[in-house]
């Protein structure tokens, strides 16, 4: 389940005073250009990943399930039919929306030829009542021939956004978890993206082994930097069955452990670093119970939104307040 949200910025009402901060809503702080409300849909698109299928490794990141992150409804079926069932599963849900993204998730959504991605990326734009593509995957598998084409999906009036793996700033987090790549590369991945006008969003996780707190507040600072539209935060979740589950019983000590009063002190300090106008999408997320010992219990990521909310609140701060001090 994701929490998806836009942006804490300050309150402005009257040039009220600026210390105070609350969420905003879309429809707020867009005004007239909120026309619709999209609900994105997940979809599995049949790709890889290099990190998988032996051009750099083949078990995947050390923290990688996909099945953990993935509904039902997507298996086993083409891509128009996904979109169907896809609709069907959040109208049973009593999600109401004026139309869709389609998003695809699995794995890494640029990594194949530009032909399969043509095919596959059109036939969800056929349906009429998806308004555009979300594109997730890693910065080693885009180039300028993708970019290329999906700005010309954007010019032809479809809504896309590209959403990078970026999960750590730190070479040597990246090295430990098997990444396969560096930050110089997802850096230079997003500034192609955005000088192509192309939004560009970005998924970190928090509490990998080895960072410590203040590097995660060195992080914000770094991603701040970033010509980044938006940002996911995801908590570290030790799923069952992968390597990191493996290293965490062997070295337990090497990681941040966090309950959620304190994974939301620090979303708030991590916050306060980050450029107002990076939409946060997700602060956190959950996984079925079946993929991992839960730590939280049965905490909801809807109510670790409240929670930030009141710890904002309670601190009178806003995002962006720490920027560049």
């Amino acid at each position: 389940m994701e929490v998806s949200i836009v942006c804490y910025i300050p309150t402005l009402e009257g040039q009220a005073d600026t210390r105070n901060a609350h969420l905003k809503s879309i429809a707020e702080d867009t005004g007239s250009v909120a026309l619709m409300r999209l609900q994105r849909l997940t979809l599995d698109g049949g790709f890889t990943c290099p990190n998988r299928d032996g051009t750099l490794g083949i078990g995947g990141c050390t923290f990688c399930d996909n099945a953990a992150f993935h509904p039902g409804y997507t298996r086993g079926k083409s891509i128009p039919e996904q979109i169907e069932a896809g609709i069907r599963f959040h109208a049973a849900r009593g999600r109401k929306a004026d139309g869709y993204l389609a998003y695809f998730q699995a794995y890494s959504n640029t990594y194949a030829p530009l032909p399969v991605l043509r095919e596959r990326f059109e036939s969800a734009l056929t349906h009429p009542l998806v308004k555009g593509l979300v594109i997730g995957t890693r910065p080693d598998c885009i180039d300028s021939e993708k970019l290329d084409y999906l700005a010309s999906l954007r010019s032809g009036g479809a809504i896309v956004e590209v959403e990078y793996g970026i999960e750590s700033v730190f070479d040597e987090t990246l090295q430990r978890v098997h990444r396969g790549h560096d930050f110089a590369c997802t850096a230079r991945a997003i500034q192609e993206t955005a000088r192509r006008g192309i939004p560009v969003g970005g998924h970190v996780i928090l509490g990998l082994p080895g960072e410590t707190r203040d590097m995660l507040l060195k992080e914000a600072d770094i991603l701040s930097a970033l010509p980044l539209s938006s940002l996911k935060f995801h908590q570290l979740q030790i799923i069952k069955g992968t390597q990191m589950e493996k290293e965490f019983a062997r070295r337990p000590e090497d990681f941040l452990r966090m309950g959620p009063d304190e994974y939301v002190e620090l979303l708030v300090d991590i916050l306060e670093r980050l450029r107002p106008d990076i939409r946060i999408v997700r602060i956190a997320s959950s996984v079925p119970p079946a993929f991992t010992d839960a730590p939280w219990g049965l905490l909801r990521p809807d109510a670790l939104l409240k929670r930030l909310e009141a710890r904002m609140k309670e601190r009178n701060t806003w995002q962006g307040r720490l920027l560049n001090v």
